[in-house]
């Protein structure tokens, strides 16, 4: 494996605090080329740790490229980063391959997660349902995020309409080069799963 950085330049190396004792899981999904790298190399404290490798002929006739033809690499297992919450609790992140050959792997990188953030494209929208599937279907709460690659053609309704997404699920835009944009979508996160949680503490119904 190859640890590289995003686009973002890496922060400088933070090292764990030895009172930390909560491990906190969190994914990021979404299609191809989408910014999940980019997202998870903002906001880790740490210089990530990813598997990016260089795009080469063998995956011509595979790997869909329509909208993002300048891309070079790609993710070929996961992407990891972290974050201090507090002198207890850290939240790890970790941000998965995007291409169908690689799908595999997504069910073990769920395994053990609070949460999720689904990263959108809206150029390339049909490539989220997979990760909402998924999602939905291991019970993971999650929100989704639009990454603006530019000017956006669709309102955020349009899009939640697209996805058939129901009205409990969070749909924020977002920048994922920006660290402070980046950590906004994981603050929205963080606040639907105490919703979720205190929503089940009251006896309410959750959807």
């Amino acid at each position: 494996m190859v640890s590289n950085s995003s686009d973002t330049a890496a922060p400088a190396r933070a090292p764990l605090s030895s009172t930390a004792t909560n491990g906190l899981k969190i994914v990021v999904v979404g299609g191809f080329g989408v910014g999940k790298t980019t997202l998870v190399g903002s906001v880790s404290e740490i210089r990530p740790l990813n598997t990016e490798e260089t795009m080469t002929r063998a995956g011509e006739g595979i790997d869909d490229l329509s909208g993002i033809q300048d891309k070079r690499s790609t993710t070929v297992a996961f992407d990891f980063g972290r974050i201090t919450l507090n002198a207890e609790n850290v939240l790890y992140i970790f941000g998965a391959p995007g291409q169908e050959r690689f799908w595999f792997l997504w069910d073990r990188l769920f395994s053990g997660a609070l949460g999720a953030v689904v990263l959108v494209d809206t150029r390339r929208l049909e490539e989220s349902w997979y990760a909402i599937d998924r999602l939905e279907h291991h019970g993971t709460p999650f929100v989704v995020a639009r990454n603006n690659f530019g000017p956006q053609e669709h309102t955020l309704d349009e899009i939640r309409a697209a996805l058939d997404l129901g009205a409990h699920v969070p749909l924020i835009d977002c920048d994922a080069r920006d660290r402070t944009s980046s950590k906004q979508v994981l603050i929205e996160l963080v606040r639907h799963l105490q919703h979720l949680a205190q929503a089940q503490t009251t006896g309410e119904d959750t959807p």
